[in-house]
């Protein structure tokens, strides 16, 4: 019997590459959007394959409604939907909220409806903001301190919603739950509307920034991030787990160099930028801001029991850059195009 994922935040970047790779798996996915007018988006972006066992549920994640409907007669629960703003919020309650709330309502839906399998997206942001003695692989073992320095609202978003989750397993042990800890998501967006995901991409492509903040940055292929969240699905024993999804981690200049290889015509900036400047441009600067306190604090990771439920190894982050910076340039040659027409 065909099984049906109940996958929330469908529009979304990394959710839409996981509808797709569902649908060809022969899964029928019911997608929860915000507004009936993205389903249309959603339909354009997966292509025609599949799409007679797509169906979308409208619901919000601040808000009771709707939720029971969409569980009916769903086997699984993949939830994907947070908030991923790309500047500081005034208040970061704006960002903790619906994403503690959303996944507590999304936990409660599916316990009611007798869903008990469920795949959470949480984020390497949810383990790496913790002191660690130098050398450190950061982990599933390991969970970030909220009290950081460098947790930001959106850290503290995915870290509280993270906790939030586990804690209701703890509550109601018949949830079966797998999460799993993207870095910085990168590789062939489905379409156009790629949000927050690949603004850093396409900052550092723009070279509008004279120098490069020292931030280090676990990144991932977009398609090993939905192949992680099917193989949880699929896989037994990742009950329980925390799923770390990145290849590598890379330095901010490190990227504007490979960038600046493959794409000589751009004037991408690969100095490092001292942080006494940094914290200068960061008072105009909303997007600098946020990340400000991470400057100059290397990290790494530890990957290494994820392979074995990938069953292959990562896309290489370079590979991955690559393909968001390829589809980013030609996206701008297209607008150039058009504007010159």
């Amino acid at each position: 019997m065909t099984q049906t994922v109940l996958l929330t935040g469908i529009s979304g970047f990394i959710a839409k590459r996981i509808a797709r790779d569902l649908l060809d798996k022969g899964y029928r996915v019911r997608g929860t959007i915000r507004t009936a007018r993205k389903a249309d988006e959603v339909r354009k972006a997966l292509g025609p394959n599949g799409l007679d066992r797509l169906e979308f549920a409208t619901l919000d994640l601040t808000r009771d409604a709707g939720w029971a409907d969409a569980m009916e007669g769903v086997d699984a629960l993949l939830h994907t939907a947070s908030p991923f703003p790309m500047t500081q919020p005034k208040d970061e309650m704006e960002t903790i909220r619906p994403a503690v709330e959303g996944t507590q309502r999304a936990l409660k839906a599916a316990l009611e409806a007798g869903v008990h399998r469920v795949v959470l997206t949480s984020s390497m942001v949810s383990i790496m903001h913790v002191d660690r003695p130098p050398n450190h692989d950061f982990g599933p073992e390991d969970w970030t301190d909220t009290d950081h320095p460098t947790a930001s609202p959106y850290v503290k978003s995915k870290t509280l919603a993270e906790k939030a989750a586990w804690d209701f397993v703890k509550e109601h042990p018949e949830i079966k739950l797998t999460t799993i800890h993207p870095g910085l998501v990168t590789g062939q967006p489905m379409d156009r509307h790629y949000g927050t995901s690949l603004q850093l991409v396409e900052r550092v492509l723009s070279g509008r920034d004279p120098m490069q903040p020292d931030i280090s940055l676990p990144v991932v292929d977009i398609e090993d991030v939905s192949a992680l969240h099917i193989a949880a699905l699929e896989q037994e024993g990742t009950v329980g787990q925390r799923i770390i999804a990145a290849d590598d981690v890379r330095r901010l200049p490190q990227i504007a160099e490979l960038l600046a290889r493959h794409f000589p015509d751009r004037k991408i900036a690969t100095r490092t930028a001292p942080k006494f400047l940094l914290r200068a441009i960061a008072l105009v600067d909303g997007a600098l801001k946020g990340i400000l306190p991470q400057v100059g604090r290397h990290v790494a990771i530890d990957n290494s029991a994820s392979i074995p439920v990938l069953g292959r190894p990562f896309i290489s982050s370079e590979e991955a850059l690559l393909r968001s910076a390829r589809f980013i340039d030609r996206l701008s040659d297209e607008e150039g195009q058009k504007s010159a027409a």
